[in-house]
């Protein structure tokens, strides 16, 4: 008997592209953070890039796009960019004062870095910040020092002025620093502490007059545009890694070390428009990998070393505007006499001590001052903090005093306005950061599961078995065998198999692969499809509520989170594909949770073609009488497991799920709600939260069918219920008023 998997082809290039373009959202976002993005709208004046969110957006699933970027792990958000429109310092017109005005191309005369970044220090475990041409300005302060998490800072094109604060050095995770296009000026700090800084961009500032200290981890350093005005440090001989070096636009004085032409890594050379001068040696040497340098408008004199002279064609040299002699390239040069005239020129004065005295002087009056303006700046602070936390609660109360409105939303959301079948965006990026489905051999199949190994088999039903393997990347599997008895399935199966391969969801225990054995010469048994499913250990939403040590962990606002991502991944299989998939028996046992807590719906109902002559579920009039009817049970389902999370009762047949139902309705109409639910998560709810909560549950399991809510009705009262909670939590008014 000969066994073969059959295979079919899938689009690879779109999902390598979404790969690529796509952030790696792993968990879902914290009611904290997701406030805290609002409250960053907010203080950048709604940018188009952040415009449409409001209170269901789901920012860990949003699309990425050239102008906003939100990546998620572990319930907080790791990656924040957003690029705007503004115009940039370099690119806008000066003002006639020289000193910086507040315009059209910045953010309005309220705007605070420090608000900003006071706000973003809640970002906890922030790694990339990228804030640009939002019109940012004032200076960059201290605090920033608070997102210790950060690994990548760009600020760049904006109008931020001052001095680089020098708490940005005890960043130490920094791989990336750009401040390019701003309005910095003064020194730049010590940054040699920033071991594992990679790229330095600080171009298009004002910084001056000395060279900045660095780790001589670097690997690309852009100070160009500057007012530095030094010389080139001998320490760069120490930068074997440094590929680019862009240092053009300045005023650097004297030679150039001759060892930066040939530092092991160097790709990139640009010391354009200085005042660099002297000979260059004629036995300097070129790394082999050095493409580009670019030496001219400076005050070179003698001849260009060979390494550069010569016609290669992979490096390109600049050399034009100096004082070469040589008849080979003295067309576009200037006279010798220029060269020395200017070098002298430029050559920095030595300070005497009468002058130094002065500067020290001057400095501890200018610290004085400041010390005075900042003690200023932070009373004011204060004063205005308290007034807009006293504004903003006398808002928080006429926010959440509309119980009518609540009772609308839950009990007449149309369902007319919302396409059932039309797959949603935030629907189809839920899929973002699970490994990428794949046809699996039956060789891998064997690998997995050590050949069928007894010891490996988790689970058996009547049409095959389950079980646990591992496959090659490491990754633990669960690997279910299904017999099909039908022939002539070929069409059908595949039909099949591409509804397979999009069921995968954040909070669906996703299917990562199949195989597909076919046994040609068997006259009962067409194929064999092993099923790959993702494994998830850490236990089920039973078995947290079955623990009371468990139990503990769940308060409301947690109960909450993991419920709406049953509702997701219900909404998914309802919604999400094509046809629906409906019937998915769902149970609190079914339910899987992660590591962190992320809720995962597992044995969903998978369509496949098990008996013969059956109809196929992927159509007919009969399949959508009854897929609406499933549609409904599956409401039921789910309204009975949002009882047992209220309550913290485990529920075992239809008596007591009616019995809970009634004592619920009862402590509606009595305002004794508290007596009803779970002892465990007294004091973590919002009354408003938990009445909307049960309203949509009591609904759920309405006996008559066809007034039971629809999917789209349960999470947006869910999602709104959540909402409501984090204001009062905002607030600090908990449930005291039952």
């Amino acid at each position: 008997m000969e066994n073969f998997c059959v295979s079919f082809c899938f689009f690879f290039p779109s999902l390598i592209i979404l790969a690529m373009l796509a952030p790696s959202s792993t968990a879902q976002l914290s009611p904290t953070e997701n406030r805290t993005l609002f409250q960053i709208q907010k203080l950048l004046e709604y940018p188009e890039a952040l415009q449409g969110w409001n209170n269901w957006t789901s920012f860990c699933y949003l699309p990425p796009s050239p102008s906003l970027t939100i990546v998620c792990t572990n319930n907080q958000i790791t990656e924040f960019t957003v690029i705007g429109n503004k115009s940039s310092p370099s690119h806008s017109p000066k003002p006639a004062s020289g000193k910086f005005t507040v315009s059209q191309q910045t953010l309005s005369e309220t705007f605070s870095t420090d608000s900003l970044f006071t706000v973003l220090a809640k970002l906890s475990n922030l790694k990339v910040l990228s804030l640009v041409s939002l019109g940012l300005w004032g200076p960059l302060p201290a605090k920033i020092n608070r997102l210790w998490s950060l690994e990548v800072i760009n600020i760049s094109s904006n109008f931020i002025y001052g001095e680089i604060p020098s708490s940005i050095s005890t960043l130490k995770n920094l791989t990336s620093l750009v401040l390019a296009d701003n309005l910095f000026n003064g020194s730049v700090p010590d940054l040699k502490s920033l071991v594992l800084l990679q790229e330095l961009n600080l171009g298009g500032n004002n910084i001056g007059p000395e060279f900045p200290s660095l780790s001589n981890s670097l690997v690309s350093i852009t100070l160009s545009n500057n007012s530095l005005k030094s010389e080139i440090p001998s320490e760069v001989k120490n930068f074997a890694k440094l590929q680019q070096f862009d240092i053009s636009s300045n005023k650097f004085l004297g030679p150039i070390p001759p060892s930066l032409f040939s530092l092991p890594s160097i790709q990139y050379l640009s010391l354009a428009q200085n005042q660099l001068s002297g000979v260059l040696p004629m036995n300097i040497s070129c790394n082999a990998e050095l493409k580009f340098v670019d030496i001219s408008q400076n005050l070179f004199i003698g001849k260009l070393p060979s390494c550069l002279g010569s016609n290669s064609s992979n490096r390109s040299v600049l050399y034009s505007w100096n004082c070469l002699s040589s008849s080979n390239y003295s067309k576009y040069q200037h006279p010798s006499v220029f060269c020395n005239k200017e070098a002298l020129a430029v050559k920095p004065p030595n300070k005497s001590k009468e002058e130094s005295k002065s500067n020290i002087n001057l400095g501890l009056v200018l610290v004085i001052i400041g010390c005075v303006l900042a003690i200023a700046v932070v009373l004011g602070l204060l004063v205005l903090f308290i007034v807009r936390r006293a504004e903003r609660n006398r808002s928080d109360d006429n926010i959440y005093n509309r119980s009518v409105a609540e009772k609308m939303s839950i009990r007449s959301t149309p369902r007319s306005y919302i396409d059932a079948r039309r797959v949603a965006q935030t629907i189809r990026l839920a899929a973002l950061g699970l490994p990428p489905y794949r046809v699996f051999t039956l060789e891998e199949i064997e690998d997995a599961t050590n050949n069928f190994d007894p010891t490996n088999l988790i689970g058996e039903g009547s049409q095959g078995q389950l079980y646990k393997g591992r496959v090659r990347d490491g990754s633990v599997v669960l690997v279910k065998s299904l017999k099909l008895k039908q022939k002539h399935l070929s069409q059908s199966l595949m039909q099949h198999m591409d509804v397979l391969s999009k069921l995968r969801h954040r909070h669906l225990v996703s299917i990562l692969g199949h195989c597909i054995v076919t046994y040609q010469d068997h006259p009962n048994t067409a194929s064999t499809v092993f099923i790959v499913h993702e494994h998830v250990s850490n236990g089920s939403l039973r078995d947290y509520l079955n623990d009371w040590r468990k139990k503990d962990m769940l308060n409301w606002p947690q109960r909450m989170a993991i419920t709406i991502g049953v509702a997701r991944g219900v909404q998914f299989l309802h919604t999400g594909i094509a046809p629906g998939i409906f019937g998915n028996k769902l149970k609190i046992d079914n339910i899987l949770l992660d590591d962190s807590l992320t809720a995962k719906i597992s044995s969903y109902n998978i369509p496949m073609p098990f008996k013969l002559d059956s109809e196929s579920p992927l159509g007919g009039q009969d399949n959508h009488l009854r897929a609406e009817i499933a549609e409904k049970e599956d409401i039921y389902q789910l309204g009975v497991i949002l009882l047992q999370v209220i309550t913290g009762k485990l529920i075992t047949s239809a008596s007591e799920t009616n019995e809970l139902k009634l004592e619920l309705e009862r402590g509606l109409t009595e305002s004794k709600l508290r007596a009803a639910t779970d002892p465990s998560i007294q004091g973590t709810f919002a009354y408003q939260s938990l009445k909307t909560t049960v309203e949509i549950t009591i609904n759920c399991l309405g006996k008559d069918p066809s007034k039971r809510p629809s999917i789209e009705d349960v999470l947006w009262n869910l999602q709104y219920s959540i909402q409501v909670q984090e204001g009062w939590n905002s607030s600090g008014n908990l449930s005291t008023q039952m």
